[in-house]
């Protein structure tokens, strides 16, 4: 049987990992700026993470929700705490897509409605529902295909409130900051007015921080960089460090009821103790405000380079638009200084590294990135 070919793939098998780099079969060593889509959140092998994985392992890996687990409260709490959210609560599953998918759920319940908002650019995955809402036709097949879906312009606020006074609307999902869509930040009054008419429109709220969460921007969750409180917060990503995870955060308007969401593996014993390791590491190195000294460092130095059209973000999660295609850029940094980079479309490059990014590995990068340039 041969593998189902749906990935472009480089010619490169990492086999060893070690904070911010990644080692290949042959030896190469890798300065890891991507983070294999922004997850790995606490470096590569971090010791902690691994003997939490390890402990867990060798006592047990999995059983269903059906009984106590005191791990998902030791991590929901954990979560609370350090994120800032503590009277929210937590329904645990394995992706972001199924994370956004139980979010449109709850949504669609709390208010008997099953419209949605979104926007130009959005990724929320590639599940049905979650698809439906990503802005990338060529993902959505047939099946997925649903009129009451409306993408609107972001920072134009006239629109939404358009379509919210058709009082129809069951929620409106907006990343914290659009990944896919090339590292693109909402402006802050425009998300504060977005919070106003939810709450007058009686429209749930709904931020998708699976990429911008988790302290990749310097803040635990990019909305806290606009002053707001969502109604519910998805993530996933960094949440694991390449264990899979995934939450959805729940304000406290949302009333449970047995069986109205549920899961066979999110919240298992595994992903529980990965979940808490990276919790811990986060805190206890204050990655967060590493992500965002190293993050401002990078923006301020990639400002200087007269090729870059713009550079966009926050903390470590940054974009850098040219006016061509990226593609030898990033092929020269991958094959030629060893540095791994990810894009958007096609004429932005994406830096997603780990929260322990060191500065010195930052100037590193900037060095090699003028090489590439030719500056």
């Amino acid at each position: 049987m041969d593998l189902f070919d749906v990935y472009p793939l480089f010619d490169i098998e990492p086999v060893k990992g070690e904070g911010s780099f990644i080692i290949d079969k042959d030896g190469r060593r890798y300065l890891d700026l991507y983070g294999g889509h922004a997850v790995i959140s606490i470096g590569h092998s971090h010791p902690h993470y691994v003997s939490m994985i390890s402990s867990q392992i060798e006592k047990l890996g999995f059983y269903s929700n059906s009984v106590q687990n005191s791990l998902q409260k030791e991590l929901a709490r954990k979560l609370g705490e350090l994120s800032g959210m503590p009277e929210f609560s937590l329904f645990l599953c394995n992706s972001g897509a199924e994370a956004n998918e139980n979010a449109i759920k709850l949504a669609s319940f709390k208010t008997g409605k099953s419209k949605l908002l979104t926007f130009r650019k959005a990724f929320h995955g590639r599940t049905s529902g979650a698809v439906a809402i990503t802005d990338n036709p060529s993902i959505i097949a047939p099946f997925n295909v649903r009129e009451n879906i409306v993408f609107l312009e972001m920072n134009n606020i006239q629109l939404v409130e358009d379509e919210l006074k058709k009082g129809d609307v069951a929620a409106l999902f907006i990343e914290g900051i659009q990944g896919i869509g090339g590292i693109r930040v909402p402006e802050t009054a425009f998300m504060q007015k977005l919070r106003e008419l939810c709450t007058f429109y009686n429209v749930v709220f709904i931020l998708d921080e699976v990429q911008s969460g988790y302290g990749r921007t310097g803040e635990f969750f990019a909305f806290q960089h606009y002053g707001i409180t969502p109604d519910i917060i998805t993530v996933a990503k960094g949440m694991g460090n390449g264990f899979p995870i995934g939450g959805v955060l729940i304000s406290p308007a949302f009333e449970p009821k047995h069986g109205m969401l549920g899961t066979t593996f999110g919240g298992n014993h595994l992903a529980c103790a990965a979940g808490i390791a990276v919790l811990d590491v986060i805190k206890s190195q204050k990655l967060i405000s590493n992500a965002e000294k190293t993050g401002n460092y990078l923006l301020s130095e990639l400002t200087k380079f007269e090729q870059v059209k713009e550079v966009r973000g926050k903390g470590l999660m940054i974009g850098i638009e040219f006016e061509d295609d990226v593609a030898e850029i990033r092929r020269k940094l991958l094959f030629e200084k060893y540095i791994f980079t990810g894009v958007s479309g096609k004429n932005v490059i994406r830096l997603l590294p780990p929260l322990n990014l060191k500065k010195e590995n930052a100037a590193m990068f900037i060095e090699k990135f003028k090489e590439v340039l030719g500056g």
